[in-house]
């Protein structure tokens, strides 16, 4: 079965000012995850929450090293791990009660995306938040 974004549910998750627990992300400039979260935070708003091995705080925000650390309430996940480990990450999301899951440009786990449908997430697969906001024009 061929995964689909709902464009509507991409809109809406760039577009809600919300807390985004970015996996993956770590000070490392030739990792994409620095330039799009620094564009999530700065451009569009949202919160981020730097999720990684070492646990270090990017952009001025507190770093985990996993969701379950984090405090409060996390409204999206964003994937920056390979396909091979991010359905780990995706249960992890759905034990911590996200709303959301976006798997990044590249990070295909169709039924790690079919789990967190069924726990009720929103899903976005293989694109990238910072790519489709300059296409919707946000």
């Amino acid at each position: 079965m061929d995964y689909q974004n709902n464009p509507a549910v991409i809109e809406r998750l760039l577009k809600t000012p919300a807390r985004w627990a970015v996996v993956g992300l770590s000070n490392n400039p030739l990792r994409a995850a620095l330039g799009v979260s620094y564009f999530l935070q700065q451009e569009l708003g949202h919160e981020i929450i730097p999720v990684s091995l070492k646990g270090e705080d990017v952009h001025g925000a507190k770093g985990y090293k996993m969701l379950s650390e984090i405090p409060g309430h996390i409204d999206v996940v964003d994937c920056f791990v390979n396909s091979q480990r991010v359905g780990q990450v995706v249960d992890q999301a759905i034990a911590v009660g996200a709303q959301a899951v976006w798997l990044q440009l590249g990070v295909i786990d169709k039924d790690a995306a079919q789990r967190a449908r069924l726990a009720g997430l929103d899903v976005v697969m293989n694109t990238c938040p910072k790519i489709e906001a300059v296409r919707l024009g946000i």
